[in-house]
């Protein structure tokens, strides 16, 4: 049952406008990164690690939450019209099946999404003249930060499941990430799900470690995956369904 909700959520995400989301928005943070990394070369002298951190600046704490919040909305939009809601929901289909599917969905899109983040990186680096080697840990970098992304796809999933506007959700994500950069300069980030995906990604120091310990990471990004999913499976639950 899970796989045939999963192949509905793929085949609703195949021919659908958030790829233009996927394709364009983080080009945006690496040409932005890039350019103030050009400025400031006789300041930042790392090479790689000054360029990452530069282009993550803007995409974890602008983009990539914007983004996802983009793909959340999309994944619940079809629900919210034309009485989907109601379709879905008498459908001999588990309620937890319905959210797992959205968020897995949701998580392979961050994955490619940070794939693509990765692709763009080494370009910029490649035309800002390095000649020096790809930081080995950047494939690190980027699986730390699909999972971060993911806990942001559950949160801004329960959003999305509550408030039937396509921008709004969008809007409190890029909020949520402006949000994780005030939560990393008070010592808060591990424990604030927004913040998650600069740790993850060591947004503000890819020369060194992560700012908290690695099973806080795992740990925060568990405890913040299950609270989203049960009170997502609560709400469909519980909660009538109403449509536009």
């Amino acid at each position: 049952m899970l796989l045939r909700t999963l192949r509905a959520e793929r085949m609703k995400l195949s021919h659908s406008p958030v790829w233009l989301a996927f394709l364009l928005l983080p080009i945006l943070p690496a040409v932005m990164g890039s350019f103030n990394y050009l400025q400031n070369i006789s300041i930042l002298q790392d090479q790689w690690y000054s360029l990452w951190s530069q282009h993550t600046i803007f995409t974890c704490y602008f983009f990539l939450p914007a983004t996802i919040g983009v793909y959340c909305s999309y994944l619940c939009r079809l629900e919210h019209s034309n009485y989907n809601w109601n379709a879905v929901m008498t459908a001999p289909i588990p309620v937890f099946h319905i959210y797992l599917a959205k968020l897995l969905a949701a998580a392979v899109m961050v994955l490619l999404t940070q794939a693509w983040i990765g692709i763009l990186f080494v370009i910029s680096g490649k035309l800002c003249g390095f000649t020096s080697p790809i930081p080995p840990e950047l494939p690190e970098w980027l699986l730390y930060g699909v999972a971060g992304g993911a806990v942001i796809c559950a949160l801004q999933l329960c959003i999305a499941l509550v408030i039937r506007s396509f921008a709004v959700p969008v809007g409190i994500a890029l909020i949520g990430g402006i949000s994780g950069l005030a939560a990393l300069a008070k010592g808060y980030g591990v424990w604030f799900p927004y913040s998650l995906l600069c740790l993850g990604m060591r947004a503000n120091n890819p020369g060194g470690g992560m700012q908290c310990g690695t099973e806080q990471f795992i740990l925060s990004s568990i405890f913040y995956l299950v609270v989203c999913t049960l009170f997502a499976v609560l709400w469909l639950k519980k909660r009538d369904v109403a449509t536009k």
